[in-house]
């Protein structure tokens, strides 16, 4: 009767154990759809590092560090604001200094909002304002120009798959800089999700500088790699690596770039 008693007692206890991991499990998967969404209703900080070599004939490495706060606010029972700031920080080589030597220190300012509707149909949308904010500490990391623009993002999540683009145009309009900004961005992300809140996923950031000459305008970055949803005590992070080779490129251009993020996530 006590044995009896005593395997009633684990099975009970395998049963609770289980059910919790299991749960936590389902809540870690639907934090990675969370997380690939750009304009989800989460409170994130992303830490995206991205280390681009191969850059000039001495194939020298440049490395930008995006600190990417995301935060989101309730407008009305219909409508969230979601915005974005990137904050570069930049390691440049000399071929990019003029020959000075590598600079270190903190680009151009990039902030966007995105207006999105509460209650969307399997097809999420966004759309707003973009601002570039001549924040460089040194002239070779940024434009010195005052920049605005917009930006527009549309997305979908069937089943374990979230799928979508993101485009922008910034135009400068104000700034002491030699040079006027009119740069296009894509971003087209494809995440497919994997038990155990792993997931594999390509995010290239595909760029068109149109105040460059045609043969310098397009870069064309091709690629992947994976990521997982973890947990540090009860914090949920959003760690990632990829890499990508740009198929094509400005003559100043990096041969390809290797991304490292490390996503804070603070679900409500």
């Amino acid at each position: 009767m006590k044995a009896l008693s005593f395997i009633v007692i684990l099975n009970f206890f395998f049963i609770i154990t289980t059910s919790a991991v299991c749960g936590q499990e389902a809540k870690d998967s639907d934090l990675a759809k969370q997380a690939q969404n750009p304009i989800a209703n989460l409170i994130s900080l992303p830490l995206q590092n991205n280390t681009n070599f191969g850059i000039g004939p001495d194939d020298e490495t440049q490395n930008i560090l995006n600190i990417q706060p995301v935060w989101p606010f309730s407008l009305n029972e219909d409508w969230n604001l979601i915005t974005r700031t990137i904050l570069p920080v930049v390691s440049q080589p000399d071929i990019l200094t003029g020959g000075e030597g590598r600079t270190n220190g903190l680009g151009d300012i990039t902030f966007t909002g995105f207006f999105s509707p509460k209650n969307s149909s399997s097809l999420t949308w966004g759309v707003g304002p973009v601002l570039l904010l001549p924040t460089a500490t040194d002239d070779v990391l940024g434009s010195d120009k005052w920049g605005a623009g917009a930006s527009v993002i549309f997305l979908t999540m069937p089943g374990n798959w979230v799928v979508g683009s993101l485009f922008s145009n910034v135009w400068s309009f104000a700034g002491s800089g030699d040079q006027d900004v009119n740069l296009f961005t894509w971003q087209y992300f494809i995440n497919y999700n994997l038990p155990n809140s792993w997931y594999l996923t390509s995010a290239p950031i595909i760029i068109a500088n149109w105040e460059a000459d045609s043969d310098n305008t397009w870069t064309v970055p091709f690629g992947g790699g994976i990521g997982k949803i973890f947990r540090i005590g009860k914090q949920p992070l959003n760690g990632q690596v990829s890499a990508y080779y740009n198929v094509e490129k400005p003559d100043s251009g990096a041969d390809w770039q290797l991304r490292i993020q490390l996503q804070f996530l603070f679900p409500k």
